[in-house]
């Protein structure tokens, strides 16, 4: 059973990672909406215009490339704990952009006004989950790289 779950885990985190790759990649509707609605709240926050204006234009390619490095480690086992520490990052952000703008757990996914009905959010979360999973599997590795 341990060996089952020492792969399906990190190959759920892939392939939620690796399947939203064309969409931060090609620079689709949906992710022009939600990099667009984050970059407007921060404006409203009062970040600098630059800086969200970057976040609008680069922030799908960043988190893209992010997520494909997390891909890569988690699914190699001497890199899995780096992977596993890379998606908690990443989804930790998504979290929070769900949870703590107008992007909403429930997100609009076009200029139709169509949601998502709360997917990428669960998936985010699942991903988040199957991370740490992963870390507390592999704990002594990951105490042996914070040196303890």
């Amino acid at each position: 059973m341990q060996k089952f779950i020492n792969w399906a885990l990190p190959i759920y985190i892939a392939f939620v990672f690796l399947q939203s790759l064309f969409f931060k990649f090609s620079g689709s509707e949906e992710t022009v909406i939600i990099f667009n609605t984050i970059g407007t709240w921060m404006v409203d926050i009062g970040l600098p215009q630059g800086f969200a204006e970057d976040f609008r234009n680069y922030g799908g390619t960043a988190t893209g490339v992010a997520e494909l490095i997390a891909s890569i480690l988690v699914l190699i086992p001497a890199t899995r704990v780096w992977g596993a520490l890379a998606g908690i990052m990443v989804m930790s952000g998504a979290i929070f952009f769900h949870l703590f703008t107008p992007l909403g757990v429930v997100r609009i996914v076009d200029a139709a006004g169509n949601t998502d009905g709360g997917v990428l959010f669960i998936m985010a979360c699942g991903v988040w989950l199957s991370s740490l999973a992963l870390l507390y599997i592999d704990r002594r590795r990951l105490l042996s790289l914070l040196g303890r």
